[in-house]
């Protein structure tokens, strides 16, 4: 018998076809996209940065000039932000006599949702709240998590869009640079 004809045959062919069809779209589902390294704009100026911490004192980026800082975008909805969560914190205990500050900055979340936040996932990294937003739109993120790397000198040097493992080849070859680098006077 001819498989066109076949209705078993047909129904088979088809299954298996929907089958692989399904496994392919699965893939690229479950596939993890990559972080973006965004340089910044040359002709763009770092906006000021001045957010309250979740205790309450402001911090201002200004008096941080000399250190890199790593100004990491997030928010307690998103998956994303949390799972990068603990190699940020590695990273800062790792980097922190080489002059690195890493500040998570929170967007638009109140106090309790952070607090609730800090209940299911304890890190110490200091925790600046952008209740507004102001601050991630002058920053120009978009995309969450987004952390944007900012030199000794106080100039920010570049984004980096999505989650990235702050412990891998990968982040270590974005940092190196900017923590060699000796802040000019």
């Amino acid at each position: 018998m001819n498989r066109r004809t076949h209705p078993r045959l047909q129904r088979r062919h088809l299954l298996a076809v929907m089958g692989l069809a399904a496994l392919g779209r699965a893939g690229v589902a479950n596939a993890e996209p990559a972080p973006l390294l965004r340089p910044w704009p040359r002709n763009r100026a770092a906006p000021p940065l001045v957010l309250p911490a979740l205790e309450g004192r402001p911090w201002n980026l200004a008096s941080a000039k000399g250190q890199v800082v790593m100004l990491n975008f997030w928010a307690g909805w998103c998956e994303p932000c949390r799972a990068e969560m603990p190699s940020l914190e590695l990273l800062a205990e790792r980097h922190s006599a080489d002059g690195l500050l890493v500040m998570a900055v929170n967007y638009r979340e109140g106090e309790a949702t952070i607090q609730r936040f800090l209940e299911r996932t304890p890190i110490t990294l200091p925790i600046l709240r952008d209740a507004d937003g102001s601050a991630a739109r002058d920053w120009g993120v978009r995309v969450f998590p987004t952390t944007v790397l900012v030199g000794r000198d106080g100039l920010p040097a570049f984004s980096v869009i999505g989650e990235l493992d702050w412990t891998g080849l990968q982040a270590r070859q974005w940092l190196a640079p900017l923590l060699a680098r000796v802040a000019r006077t």
